[in-house]
């Protein structure tokens, strides 16, 4: 299916020369003289770059075949992060640029979600949500109750999270993979 002009709005994906984009930002502008255009940002799923384009009446892009699938993140060997579809059991091996950032929330055996250009893995997505164990974190000292301090913790995938005095090494926090914020401790 082809997109025109009246079709783009903020979140649609579209595909411009082979390449899958969301967009991020959509502006319709009517100048006092001449026809209306539509002034876009995308951002690109295979590389994260951001792209601006402007839309005239009559210019088009595709809808990308994009297919999303539950997959089991296996493990790290050094090079590549290796994932098992949860119904055919088929594995494939996807490079650090691929994953990005979802790297420092992944642990064996969560499930994840890949997104599928033409039949090719391109990005990995995590839950907005993980429970991570704190592997090193400041010991507490006396006086330290205020509850707007934080101090650093750093999690069992290696990534580092503020949280408050109060939670110690050996605790499991829930963290949002968006912000990386610290939300709760896990009981």
């Amino acid at each position: 299916m082809a997109y025109s002009m009246g079709d783009l709005k903020k979140g649609l994906k579209v595909e411009l020369e082979g390449i899958p984009y969301r967009i991020t930002e959509y502006q319709h502008v009517k100048p006092g003289k001449g026809a209306a255009f539509v002034r876009v940002k995308m951002k690109s799923f295979l590389d994260g770059r951001v792209l601006e384009k402007t839309f005239h009446a009559g210019d088009k892009c595709d809808e990308p075949n994009l297919q999303e699938r539950s997959m089991q993140f296996l493990y790290h060997d050094g090079d590549y992060y290796q994932f098992m579809d949860n119904e055919s059991y088929e594995q494939i091996g996807l490079s650090k640029d691929q994953v990005a950032d979802s790297a420092k929330w992944m642990i064996d055996g969560m499930a994840v979600s890949i997104l599928f250009h033409n039949g090719k893995a391109i990005t990995v997505s995590v839950p907005q949500s993980v429970e991570l164990k704190i592997v090193e974190t400041p010991p507490n000292f006396k006086g330290d109750t205020t509850s707007a301090g934080k101090k650093p913790a750093t999690l069992e995938t290696g990534a580092v999270v503020q949280v408050p005095y109060h939670v110690l090494e050996g605790d499991v926090i829930r963290v949002n993979t968006e912000t990386g914020e610290y939300l709760d401790k896990v009981k």
